[in-house]
C-alpha cells in the first residue's frame, strides 16, 4: 500500500481510488515491485483498506524522514529554520460524501489541515474534522502544542496569522514557554506598561516602528447568568506581552504584532512575520502539484494516511 500510494501520487495528475486500482493492476507496477501478474485488486478493497490500515505507520515514516532530512541543516540553517510558520488550509472537494467533517451552512463538509512549516520541510500536520475546529482558535493551538510536545527542548518561534487572537491562548503559550509572533487585529484593547521605543528603534526602508511596548491584554471572561445564558465580562490578563506596531510611510498602513519575544528588534519581528508567506507558497504546491485538493478517502483514517503520504512525497 505504501509503494502504491507513493507511486500514484507522483504518477497521476488527479489521484483517485480508480487510478489506484488501475495502477496496481498494471503490468508495469507489478514488474517494478515484484508482484505476480495474476494479482488483482478492486477499488472497493482499496477504499476499505484505507479506512482500516494503521495511519500511525505512515505518520512514523513521515516523522522519521523529517528527522533525518532536518539533521542535514547546517548550524546557520538550524537557526533560520527554528522559525515555524503555522496555518491551516481547508479541502472541500467531494466532501459532501465525507463520513465525518466540519459542517457548513451549504450542507458540505470540510476537512481542515493545520500545518507547521520550517521554510523547507513540513515539520508537522494535524487533520481536523470536528466541528469545534472550524475556528482557528481551537485548531492552531492544538497543532502547535502537539509539535512542542514532540520537541521538548525546542527553540522555535511560531509565526501565526490573524486567525488566532485569543488572549487566553497567548497566556497558555507563555506559561508553556512557547515563543510566538501573531499578527494582531488593529486597535485591540491593551494597557501599556512600558514603552520599549528608543534611539535604536530606527526606520528601515519605507517602514518605521510607531509603537513597541510591554503591555497587558484584555479578554472576555464567560459569565453565566441566572437564566443560564452566557455573556462575557471584560477582564485584564496579568501576563506581559509585547505589542509592536509598524507603519509604511507611503501607504500609511499599519501592521500590529503581538509576541512574547522581548529580545528581537521591531524590524526582526516584522521580518519574521513576512516569512510566514512561505507556508502559503507551500499550500499552493501541495494543491497544484500533489493533488491535496482532492480527497481519495472519505474516512478520517484514510485522509490521515493520504496526508502523511503527501508530506512524504513533498519532502522527496
Amino acid at each position: 500500500m505504501f509503494y502504491l500510494l507513493l507511486f500514484c501520487i507522483f504518477d497521476n495528475e488527479k489521484l483517485s481510488q480508480r487510478t489506484l486500482e488501475d495502477t496496481f493492476n498494471s503490468s508495469g507496477f507489478k514488474a517494478l515491485f515484484g508482484l505476480d501478474e495474476d494479482e488483482k485488486v478492486r477499488r472497493s478493497s482499496i477504499s476499505e483498506r484505507l479506512s482500516k490500515i494503521d495511519s500511525n505507520y505512515f505518520k512514523a515514516i513521515y516523522e522519521q524522514m523529517y528527522g533525518r532530512f532536518s539533521e542535514l541543516y547546517s548550524k546557520t540553517e538550524i537557526e533560520k529554520y527554528n522559525l515555524i510558520r503555522v496555518d491551516s488550509t481547508i479541502v472541500a472537494d467531494t466532501c459532501a460524501k465525507l463520513k465525518e467533517g466540519i459542517d457548513q451552512k451549504s450542507g458540505k463538509k470540510l476537512v481542515k489541515f493545520s500545518f507547521s512549516f520550517d521554510g523547507v520541510l513540513p515539520s508537522g500536520v494535524e487533520v481536523f474534522t470536528g466541528q469545534k475546529y472550524s475556528s482557528e482558535e481551537a485548531a492552531l493551538p492544538e497543532a502547535i502544542l502537539k509539535q512542542v510536545k514532540k520537541e521538548e527542548h525546542h527553540q522555535n518561534i511560531y509565526v501565526i496569522d490573524r486567525g488566532l487572537q485569543s488572549t487566553r491562548v497567548m497566556k497558555d503559550f507563555e506559561e508553556k514557554s512557547v515563543k510566538f509572533i501573531i499578527r494582531s487585529k488593529e486597535n485591540r484593547k491593551f494597557e501599556e506598561i512600558e514603552s520599549l521605543l528608543d534611539e535604536n528603534s530606527q526606520k528601515w526602508g519605507d517602514w518605521e516602528p510607531v509603537k513597541d511596548s510591554k503591555v497587558k491584554l484584555y479578554t472576555g471572561k464567560p459569565i453565566k447568568n441566572k437564566r443560564g445564558n452566557i455573556h462575557y465580562r471584560e477582564e485584564k490578563v496579568e501576563t506581559y506581552f509585547r505589542l509592536v506596531v509598524i507603519k509604511n510611510e507611503k501607504t500609511d498602513k499599519e501592521f500590529w504584532f503581538l509576541t512574547n519575544e522581548f529580545e528581537l528588534s521591531a524590524k526582526d519581528i516584522a521580518d519574521y512575520y513576512r516569512k510566514r508567506w512561505d507556508i502559503e507558497v507551500f499550500f499552493r504546491f501541495l494543491k497544484q502539484e500533489l493533488n491535496l485538493s482532492h480527497l481519495v478517502s472519505m474516512n478520517k483514517n484514510g485522509i490521515e494516511v493520504m496526508i502523511y503520504m503527501t508530506m512524504i512525497a513533498s519532502m522527496l
